[in-house]
């Protein structure tokens, strides 16, 4: 392999990582997006947020981003993918049987100055 042949190589090697890092550094963002929301709805802390993701993802089969997406995407949707939604209740009732917070909001009490996803104040 020739000196040309072997930069080319490797060039292409690095490139390849940097997509990896730009897709890692997307799928962070979404999936502490999700965290924010399970807290939100849940009263759970953000450790714990991620083990409901974690514990979602792997009863479903389904990736971490993808979970993440979708637990984004409902307050403003309203709903989650049939596979995902007894998975993430079944996650959250146990998280709250093991370390408390409130019950999971109901949409009827969302505020919606904040697209649906905190809980209105009680007057």
């Amino acid at each position: 392999m020739t000196r040309r042949e072997e930069l080319v190589e490797k060039i292409e090697e690095l490139q390849g990582e940097i997509t990896q890092l730009r897709q890692a550094l997307v799928s962070h963002a979404v999936v502490d997006q999700a965290i924010g929301v399970v807290v939100a709805v849940s009263g759970l802390r953000p450790e714990q947020g991620w083990e409901v993701l974690k514990t979602v993802s792997q009863r479903t089969n389904t990736k971490l981003r993808d979970v993440a997406l979708h637990v984004v995407h409902w307050p403003g949707l309203g709903s989650l993918p049939a596979e995902i939604r007894p998975a993430l209740r079944m996650a959250l009732v146990e998280a709250h049987a093991l370390h408390g917070g409130r019950g999971v909001v109901r949409q009827e009490q969302w505020c919606t100055g904040y697209e649906g996803v905190l809980p209105r104040k009680s007057e």
